[in-house]
């Protein structure tokens, strides 16, 4: 029995008069070539498929007008959009009707074809339309025969016009609408995909020629900052092992549908090998959620990893007790971050010189990210502010 909201009135629901009433004289060559027709269609037009199943449909039954009721999930058990509207309702191509309140919602209950004799006295909203339908023949378009996708609908002018042969026609079309229908979604799915990995692929050499470039000024300067070949080696080589931690960060990102990462899980995977060596309490996080584009990603990955080396060699990491916090806030159009370290040496005033890595912190602050870093080398310990706008974070 079906269930809908309200009763179904036999004098609107009249699909038992489908069996007897005189069926015309079925022509099955021509049914069997319109399906051979729409079968190549299929393959060779498929955007063209469903207009053309729905002027079949009217073709066939002797029809004044037809339409696909699509099902959309929603609030309020979601509702019913037309397409492919043909002949005298083709104006309400785009229309939208309650699923819960249509004869499109009971033949998807029901699962077999429906048949109603003017189904405007029932439904006011056919009524508010102006519409005016003798008789509409419905049949439900499923998947597999459980995912509902909406109804075939075709209307005629005058009462006791359609006939259980015309209720088999429609079955059959509608059983190709279903596949035609699983097809358009299993082939806007592989366009997306194929969308999204040609965007992927773009990005990805984007920032391999990025992180090349990077390379090439590491070595350079590495070259000639570092004293011996085996400092150059500890220091490029850390270096790199920071962008290759920033890479599967922001790999990780893509993974999950989005390009950016937040600032938080940055510090924590660049700090990650300091912090094990260290001791976790050594690093002090605190600040709202950021989200980080891949570029700053990369260059926020080297800023962090140059102070955390520099902390070990000289700073609050390289005695017991001495700890680092990093906080971070958003003003209106900037992200300011503290570096503060405390407990380690005390300090006598900034270095007499400055190496490739202070230089590399500072360049990628004001070059690429826009911003500026200021250095306050007080007695307890090293403050580094970092002010850089907002929108340097969104590449």
């Amino acid at each position: 029995m079906l269930q809908t909201p309200f009763p179904l009135p036999a004098s609107v629901f009249i699909t038992e008069e489908l069996a007897t009433r005189p069926s015309t004289t079925a022509n099955y060559l021509q049914e069997k070539r319109a399906l051979q027709q729409l079968a190549a269609s299929m393959v060779e037009r498929p955007d063209e498929i469903l207009p053309e199943f729905v002027a079949l449909a009217v073709e066939l039954t002797q029809g004044v007008s037809a339409g696909l009721s699509l099902f959309e999930p929603g609030p309020d058990a979601g509702v019913f959009r037309w397409h492919h509207v043909v002949g005298s309702l083709a104006a309400f191509e785009g229309a939208t009707t309650p699923r819960q309140y249509s004869p499109c919602g009971v033949t998807l209950d029901a699962r077999a074809p429906i048949l109603t004799r003017h189904a405007e006295t029932l439904y006011t909203w056919i009524a508010d339309a102006g519409i005016v339908v003798p008789e509409v023949l419905l049949v439900p378009l499923y998947v597999n025969g459980s995912t509902p996708l909406g109804t075939l609908w075709i209307i005629s002018d005058a009462e006791g016009h359609f006939n259980a042969g015309h209720a088999r026609i429609a079955s059959e079309l509608a059983a190709f609408v279903g596949i035609a229908l699983r097809l358009q979604q299993v082939d806007q799915r592989l366009r997306q995909s194929l969308d999204e990995q040609e965007t992927l692929t773009r990005e990805m050499n984007h920032r391999v020629k990025n992180v090349f470039a990077l390379t090439d000024s590491m070595i350079r300067f590495s070259a000639r900052g570092d004293g011996t070949k085996e400092q150059m080696a500890a220091a490029l080589s850390g270096r790199l092992h920071a962008l290759a931690d920033a890479h599967s960060l922001v790999m990780s990102g893509l993974k999950g549908g989005t390009e950016r990462s937040d600032l938080r899980a940055l510090l924590e995977t660049i700090l990650r090998p300091h912090a094990a060596h260290q001791g976790p309490a050594r690093f002090v996080l605190q600040g709202p959620e950021i989200a980080c584009g891949a570029r700053a990603v990369n260059g926020l990955s080297l800023v962090f990893h140059e102070l955390a080396t520099n902390a070990v060699k000289y700073g609050a990491l390289s005695s017991e007790g001495g700890l680092v916090g990093i906080a971070w806030e958003k003003t209106a159009a900037d992200l300011e971050i503290s570096w503060t370290e405390q407990g380690g040496r005390t300090l006598d005033g900034p270095p007499d010189h400055r190496g490739f890595g202070s230089k590399l912190v500072d360049t990628t602050i004001t070059r690429q990210m826009k911003g500026r870093a200021t250095y306050d080398w007080r007695r307890e310990g090293l403050k580094v502010s970092v002010s850089a706008p907002l929108s340097s974070l969104v590449d």
